[in-house]
């Protein structure tokens, strides 16, 4: 990449572009010179970003001018931008959820001259949370993960929650059955993630994105919560992965290995 990464964002006018436009134009050591959004008119809160107007369509953006592309759109959407990357040398930041193991496997097959990282969560202290589940996980035989969203949120469960059940699951197989004998409410216990652990999503207006992992064990619970109250606290870890996913690669999934954790 050149020494200022130049940046284009794909999903430009939704909640998560608007918010990367404006962050990226900001950072002095990225340089924003693309937007796409099927709308293609600029985010009407995106002031300080309004030279860079979105195109509806990467038919209209020339390749050669960008170095990185960070995609917060949807999974369908995010199938054909990352193809579009993989061909062109583009590397590829994606923070859409909704992905799963086939669509890894095929960015695994198409990436071989640029880089791909696929993060279920940007905030630092989401990955964290991830970390510390993992690590509590073969200490507890009985866990939960509840995660609350937007209610515009259109998966469930979240993909945080997803690759937090993974990890877990991965540290431990040692856990409890679920002693409940009747359910009155059809899903009153949710639904089973990776290792049979119980997961739960919430939807409800006001909210960004929570998550609580409960573990418990004889005579003690530990609770391990993240919150996000702004999107802002997702920019860290996208400008990073902007400025580092050169050094990384193939294809990533999750932000640790770009915190080095």
């Amino acid at each position: 990449m050149t020494d200022t990464a130049r940046v284009l964002v794909l999903g430009a006018n939704g909640r998560m572009g608007s918010t990367v436009r404006a962050a990226v134009d900001a950072d002095a050591d990225l340089r924003l010179v693309a937007a796409v959004d099927p709308g293609g008119t600029p985010a009407p809160s995106a002031t300080a970003v309004q030279a860079v107007q979105a195109v509806p369509s990467l038919d209209d953006v020339d390749p050669a001018g960008v170095d990185v592309a960070v995609d917060f759109t949807v999974a369908d959407a995010t199938r054909a931008n990352a193809a579009w990357c993989a061909r062109h040398g583009v590397h590829a930041v994606i923070g859409t959820t909704g992905l799963d193991d086939a669509d890894v496997a095929a960015f695994r097959a198409a990436f071989d001259s640029s880089n791909c990282l696929i993060a279920p969560n940007f905030a630092v202290g989401a990955v964290l949370m991830m970390r510390f589940a993992e690590l509590a996980a073969p200490h507890f035989g009985s866990a939960e993960v509840i995660e609350l969203h937007h209610d515009a949120k259109v998966d469930a469960p979240s993909g945080t929650a997803l690759r937090t059940l993974e990890r877990m699951a991965a540290a431990s197989s040692q856990w409890n059955a679920d002693p409940t004998e009747t359910t009155l409410v059809p899903g009153a216990r949710g639904g089973r993630g990776p290792g049979g652990i119980p997961v739960h999503s919430v939807r409800l207006r006001g909210l960004v994105a929570h998550q609580q992992v409960l573990l418990g064990a004889d005579g003690e619970t530990l609770t391990i919560r993240h919150d996000t109250t702004d999107r802002s606290s997702f920019m860290g870890g996208v400008l990073l992965a902007c400025k580092v996913i050169g050094d990384h690669p193939g294809v990533t999934v999750g932000l640790d290995s770009y915190l080095g954790l």
